[in-house]
């Protein structure tokens, strides 16, 4: 016997019932004869070509001016300067983690931290 094919519609269908609430891999792959790893590489490959598709989503960037220094919080300059303490320059909030970047950060850290929470996602 040689290998089965199945066509595009057949592969929805039978991707969509694994969807379904409840749904048990095994229990529908069984049914239509496949195994399970068929239907979750299938389900991957599904979910590559959607990924593909999709635009890149973006959220809403809020920006916040820094705070004043009031007058009495000014001390006068010591020889030795203090560590400069660094202000977050982007904050990002993506699946329920914060992430804050540094104004000193490079453009490519900047789209390496983007990268990598699109992949998370």
């Amino acid at each position: 016997m040689g290998r089965r094919r199945w066509s595009a519609d057949d592969r929805a269908r039978i991707l969509e019932e694994t969807l379904t609430p409840g749904a048990v891999v095994s229990a529908v792959a069984r049914r239509h004869g496949l195994t399970p790893q068929q239907l979750f590489t299938w389900r991957r490959e599904a979910r590559k070509r959607l990924e593909a598709e999709a635009p890149p989503a973006f959220v809403p960037a809020v920006v916040v001016a820094p705070e004043p220094i009031a007058a009495k919080e000014l001390k006068p300059r010591a020889k030795r300067r203090a560590p400069r303490r660094r202000v977050v320059a982007i904050e990002l909030e993506a699946s329920g983690v914060t992430v804050r970047i540094g104004d000193g950060a490079s453009p490519a850290t900047i789209a390496a931290v983007i990268g990598a929470l699109k992949g998370a996602s």
